[in-house]
């Protein structure tokens, strides 16, 4: 254990600190680690080494510790805790279980505790549930890399350690500037241009919160912190990068890191020709926009499934519902309703949690997932009008009353609503990806491709590549262009899927091809996906749909033996 910004605290107050720091000694530390077993092995007047005969008494101990500081004018501690082998020299003692239980508490946060995994290990479930799993990390001179878990009470003191913000109640990013590793001062204006560019783009993602360039852009020419600047700047995530030239070649960097934890989530690297400078800085704000979104709302949804589940508040509980949403078996999306039902009971105001409700609604109608079609139908308009009435700046409400006009036919609105979805936020993968889908439902196939391109260019990892690679299968289709179709849909059949569509279509253009064998072959995989398929199956899923743009498919439906 530590006691956080010591050296400061003594240069603003020496007496005071000395008092404070005898006070809680006397009457806190020593009776606290006593009561549970602990021997006070060593004290540094800012920090003590304890051992302790269990882990469960050393991780009660330093809970009770760390909840009787909080709110402490002036003590906060730092706390680690590991299980390893430890040698007995004299007084003292030493081995790989004090080098890690110190590595442990320098990444600690104040007032928090940083947890070994071996140590959790040995936890029952209550007290394994106050800890979050903040992954692998690297510890200075600790040979193997360490699973480390930080108590979920977090920051228990006072902000003694160079100050900082709260959180705010969404996740929130700070980009800072790009550093200009050329020698090339001309580079200098392509690296701030990048930066703000890349906080313009992300400042549309409206669900989460970006710091401003002029605050960002203090830590200009300096080594930072990438905690400290989390902590300075209240952001749980910082976006950091590089630009070096070289000739005519350029290479840019970006990294997005959890700035409690030190974990890269994300990291890419981009070599480009430098030949327009212009076009090509729209082109990596651009891709690295819509790189981060999505990592983002993973580590968000990654954060809800960790907390426990009777302390779980509305945005942990609509992360947690979209994490089952995407799994899109029919299963997951009954339980991702539930929980954006209970997230709108704790938060009214929730327009995403309508949109994805909408989302629901229109895969029960997609995939005949409801008796009645009709109903399903008007469900989902309403929630997605409801998530627009809240917030009509909401891309993904846009998104999903546009993929619901298609489906009773509407293609016009449909298409104005996708249009109005990524015109507010350019980055949304999804709304071009509906905007595509529209374009095929309504027999434009160059004009489905084209949009496709561009959700798969900036979702390269999408939960739904399955259906994005697809649909431009069906678009070749549509084009009798059919060695692409065929490569298409024999990419979208290899993503882990439980939906039936792509191994129908696939199966059509095998039989249309005269690959009889393969296609019956396939048709067999989509039963056991769909066990009611059949012609009329997919004459509802395609109902709305541009029938003569469709035939070349329900041709090859009934060649390879379905039947309605």
């Amino acid at each position: 254990a530590d006691v956080v910004g010591y050296s400061k605290l003594m240069g603003r107050d020496e007496s005071g600190t000395l008092a404070a720091l005898r006070t809680f000694r006397n009457d806190l530390f020593q009776p606290g680690t006593a009561e549970h077993g602990g021997e006070v092995v060593k004290s540094m007047g800012d920090g003590w080494l304890v051992e302790f005969p269990s882990v469960v008494d050393a991780v009660t101990c330093a809970l009770q510790i760390q909840a009787s500081l909080t709110g402490h004018a002036v003590i906060t501690l730092r706390i680690g805790i590991h299980i390893g082998d430890i040698t007995h020299v004299d007084d003292d003692i030493f081995g790989d279980g004090v080098n890690i239980a110190a590595r442990l508490q320098e990444i600690a946060e104040p007032g928090g505790i940083a947890l070994s995994g071996r140590a959790r290990d040995f936890l029952d479930q209550t007290l394994a549930e106050k800890f979050e799993d903040g992954g692998k990390q690297g510890l200075k001179n600790i040979a193997e890399a360490v699973r480390v878990f930080h108590s979920r009470q977090g920051k228990t003191g006072p902000a003694t350690d160079g100050g900082g913000l709260a959180l705010p109640d969404k996740p929130s990013i700070a980009v800072l500037p790009f550093e200009n590793m050329s020698g090339d001062p001309e580079q200098e204006y392509f690296a701030d241009g990048i930066t703000e560019d890349i906080i313009t783009a992300l400042s549309k993602f409206r669900w989460f919160f970006v710091t401003a360039r002029n605050s960002t852009f203090t830590y200009k020419g300096s080594a930072v912190d990438i905690k400290q600047v989390g902590r300075e700047l209240g952001v749980r995530y910082v976006l950091e990068g590089s630009v070096r030239k070289g000739g005519s070649r350029i290479r840019i960097t970006a990294q997005l890191i959890e700035a409690e934890s030190g974990n890269h989530i994300w990291a890419e690297r981009y070599d480009r020709e430098l030949d327009d400078i212009f076009e090509l800085q729209d082109e990596i704000t651009l891709t690295i926009a819509a790189a981060v979104e999505p990592e983002l709302a993973g580590s968000e949804r990654e954060r809800a499934l960790h907390k426990p589940t009777d302390n779980l508040q509305a945005w942990d509980l609509y992360h947690r519902g979209l994490a089952k949403i995407w799994q899109t078996s029919k299963g997951s999306m009954i339980e991702g309703s539930s929980l954006m039902h209970q997230a709108l009971a704790k938060d009214p105001n929730s327009g995403q949690a309508y949109a994805y409700l909408a989302f629901v609604n229109y895969y029960d109608v997609i995939l005949s997932r409801t008796d009645d079609r009709e109903a399903a139908l008007s469900a989902g308009l309403a929630n997605a009008k409801k998530a627009i009435a809240i917030d009509q700046r909401d891309y993904a409400a846009h998104w999903a009353l546009g993929r619901l006009h298609y489906l009773e036919g509407d293609h016009r609105a449909a298409v104005r609503e996708l249009e109005t979805s990524i015109n507010i936020n350019p980055n949304f993968a999804h709304g071009y990806y509906g905007l595509s889908v529209s374009y095929l439902f309504s027999g434009q196939p160059e004009k489905a491709i084209e949009f496709m391109n561009i959700a798969i260019r900036l979702s390269p990892n999408d939960p739904l590549m399955w259906a994005l690679v697809g649909n431009k299968g069906i678009a070749y289709g549509q084009l009798r262009d059919f060695d692409k179709a065929i490569e298409n849909l024999e990419e979208a059949c290899r993503f882990p899927t439980e939906q039936f569509v792509p191994f129908t279509m696939l199966a059509a253009l095998h039989a249309i091809t005269g690959s009889e064998t393969e296609a019956k072959k396939l048709l067999g995989r989509a039963r056991e996906l769909e066990p009611n398929l059949s012609v009329k199956h997919m004459r509802n899923y395609y109902g709305t749909a541009d029938q003569e743009a469709f035939e070349v498919f329900f041709e090859g439906f009934r060649l390879a033996g379905l039947t309605d």
